[in-house]
């Protein structure tokens, strides 16, 4: 092969699936992987969940036992922010003034969490990203605090639901006519609203926040309606953007998200890029979208998995494949589990297929142009998950709902 170091930057659940797709595939070169947090790659999806909860531990969100990452032969530059890349030198520059060099380089940093303007720095008020993120919070969710969250998206949503459940009162304050309105859109996002609601959250939705008040600890959360709202916690939900500042010099095309082929390379024939800071062309979408950001678990395992693939293929001279994939997502928000297989809009026709949103339990389906979108289940797993089929043949809405009024229908007496 003759290649002598792959660096990836980002110590995610793309960047271990890149390294261990490395090795599987015969690269016996060095491995550097580059992450600004101290520890090694660990699973976001628990964070909001079961170790904010305190049911799991830290070694319980671990990505991989400490004997899988010895086996991949990784030299760990943790703590380390990667400040610059150079495609033309290929080299990154860390925040420390090292400079790795590079024959293959993989982008895996994924998000940094929105702030809100003018943010406090107040004990109390919390963001969650990290590890160290979900930690602070979970040692102040306790019986009978006064928690505000802002922004009802899904991290926001899934953590108002862990604290309730710990005994906590919790406000969930949403900017837009309903929750979960970019992901869902207005109609299935006010359904898990109601979710919430029935479990006894405050979800007020339409409503602006003007400042978060306190000393040197959080006391409120006052809004523009004149309204303040009592909080000895608030936690800031407001969503990620793709972790791209340190490519501002680079030459990449930066554009919400690092710029790829249907290959998920950069542009630089040894980069490539993997996760939620990447968008790319997704030919199963395409008659739906020109290209797509997707910042959900399955979409990093996947991409991490394809990138070092593609890269072995470009160092070896042989054809690469294009990522194309139905993204799919889940969350887990009180006894509700939401599934959703591919791209859900709020300008998609909607239609409930099953169950109902009264009831807490139903399947939807979204459509564009008479052309299947997607399948959103709460709590109906077994209607999702085998829809992954009908999404990636470009299934009209007509057979769509055909077909869940056969797999639906009572069996003959």
């Amino acid at each position: 092969m003759g290649v002598q170091k792959i660096v990836i930057v980002g110590a995610s659940l793309a960047g271990t699936r890149a390294a261990e797709t490395l090795r599987s595939g015969g690269f016996t070169g060095d491995i550097v992987m580059v992450g600004n947090e101290a520890h090694k790659p660990y699973d976001r999806p628990p964070l909001s969940k079961n170790y904010l909860a305190g049911d799991w531990d830290e070694e319980r969100v671990a990505l991989r036992k400490p004997e899988a990452l010895d086996a991949l032969n990784i030299t760990w530059k943790l703590g380390h922010v990667a400040t610059s890349l150079n495609t033309t030198t290929n080299t990154v520059t860390l925040q420390s003034g090292e400079t790795i060099s590079y024959d293959g380089l993989i982008i895996a940093t994924g998000g940094t969490v929105r702030r809100l303007p003018n943010q406090p720095e107040l004990a109390g008020v919390h963001v969650l990203r990290t590890l160290n993120d979900a930690t602070a919070l979970r040692d102040q969710l306790t019986e009978g605090a006064h928690v505000v969250v802002i922004g009802a998206g899904f991290i926001g949503l899934e953590a108002a639901a862990t604290a309730t459940k710990r005994g906590a009162h919790v406000t969930v304050l949403e900017g837009l006519e309903a929750p979960l309105i970019r992901a869902l859109g207005a109609e299935m996002g006010a359904a898990i609203g109601e979710v919430h609601r029935h479990n006894g959250v405050t979800v007020l939705c339409g409503v602006q926040v003007a400042e978060i008040r306190g000393d040197s600890r959080v006391t409120s959360v006052a809004l523009t309606s004149g309204e303040e709202i009592p909080a000895d916690v608030v936690v800031v939900g407001i969503g990620v953007s793709p972790a791209t500042a340190w490519l501002d010099n680079s030459g990449l095309t930066i554009r919400d998200g690092v710029v790829c082929d249907a290959n998920l390379c950069a542009g630089p024939q040894n980069v490539f890029a993997a996760g939620d800071v990447l968008r790319w062309p997704n030919a199963l979408f395409a008659d739906v979208e020109a290209d797509m950001r997707v910042e959900h678990w399955t979409n990093a395992a996947e991409q991490g998995a394809h990138a070092a693939t593609n890269l072995l293929a470009t160092l070896n001279n042989v054809e690469r494949a294009p990522y194309e994939a139905v993204p799919f997502f889940w969350s887990d928000q009180f006894d509700a589990r939401i599934q959703c297989l591919g791209r859900p809009s709020g300008t998609a026709q909607v239609d409930i297929v099953a169950g109902s949103t009264a009831d807490g339990k139903w399947c939807a389906i979204y459509s564009v142009n008479n052309r299947l979108t997607a399948v959103l289940g709460v709590s109906q797993p077994k209607l999702v998950m085998p829809s992954r089929a009908l999404l990636s043949t470009h299934t009209t809405r007509d057979d769509a709902l055909a077909h869940f009024a056969r797999v639906t229908a009572p069996p003959p007496a």
